[in-house]
């Protein structure tokens, strides 16, 4: 039994007549009877009383025509809001991402993207890589900025920027007098390290810095966020690094100071559902890519 043969009773109960319930469903009578035979076979009784004359629902049509009106009105109202529930989604974009698209992404897309779509509704989660992945795959965003090339068979992942990290020390440290700090010079030093819970790729970055160059650092704290981070070293607790981005948020007692060797980078990833049918993520997209030259600033 299926929906259709529901409406096609529906209609011949209401008409009582199948010529004129034939011209209201636009098809053929011929088919229209063999259509509501075969229902009367499927529900195993007879639902109406044909005759040259005259069509009549039996006692046992009646009842089923309730209920019939009943799981069709049912079945109507599930397929609305289904739709509605789309057309929703297609006017929402959630989005992941960690503090460097914060500050070197959405304020040259999101208000592009607000005049370009006004009945947008964009959520903002600042997250850890490691959350964002989890939700992501969970489907409860649609677009995630971290730090990880995440491609797999459910996600795309493309390459964004690539953020330079610096060091940054109290005004006073004995470390700022040096115009380019010599590296073994950081070995002792107090040390304020982002956490990995909060900054995995960041945390390690440093660690393996450390390891490649010799160097122990006496870490002193480990912050959860940057700010924190910044606050520590403003009042004389450490040295740190920390990506290029927060050198806008320093103080006046902080100094940053380049080394006589690279610092590593971080890598900034955007990734997506490759199922997706989202206008709004298709949009963010073409207006990412245009802005941000991704179709040739591709990771070398």
């Amino acid at each position: 039994m299926e929906l259709r043969h529901l409406r096609y009773f529906i209609t011949v109960a209401e008409e009582l007549n199948f010529s004129k319930a034939a011209l209201k469903l636009y098809t053929a009578q011929p088919s229209l009877s063999q259509q509501i035979k075969d229902l009367e076979e499927d529900v195993g009784v007879k639902l109406l009383n044909r005759t040259k004359r005259k069509v009549e629902l039996t006692e046992e049509g009646a009842v089923f025509l309730e209920q019939a009106r009943l799981t069709l009105a049912q079945a109507d109202k599930a397929v609305t809001m289904a739709r509605q529930v789309s057309q929703a989604k297609q006017h929402r974009l959630r989005i992941g991402f960690v503090p460097v698209a914060e500050m070197k992404i959405f304020p040259y897309i999101l208000p592009h993207l607000r005049v370009q779509n006004p009945d947008l509704k964009i959520e903002l989660l600042s997250l850890n890589n490691t959350e964002q992945m989890k939700m992501i795959k969970k489907g409860e965003l649609d677009i995630i900025f971290s730090h990880h090339n995440i491609n797999s068979d459910e996600i795309e992942s493309q390459f964004v920027l690539r953020e330079p990290l610096i060091f940054i020390l109290p005004k006073d440290h004995p470390l700022a007098k040096y115009e380019r700090i010599p590296v073994k010079a950081l070995n002792g030093i107090d040390f304020i390290i982002p956490s990995a819970e909060a900054s995995y790729n960041l945390h390690h970055l440093i660690v393996d810095f450390a390891k490649q160059h010799n160097i122990e650092l006496n870490i002193v704290q480990k912050a959860d966020n940057i700010l924190f981070n910044i606050n520590s070293i403003s009042i004389g607790l450490g040295c740190t690094i920390l990506p290029s981005y927060v050198a806008s948020l320093t103080m006046e007692n902080t100094v940053i100071r380049p080394l006589d060797v690279e610092l590593p980078h971080l890598d900034l990833y955007i990734s997506y559902c490759k199922n997706s049918h989202s206008a709004a993520v298709h949009k963010f997209m073409e207006l990412l890519t245009r802005m941000f030259y991704l179709d040739i600033n591709r990771e070398q």
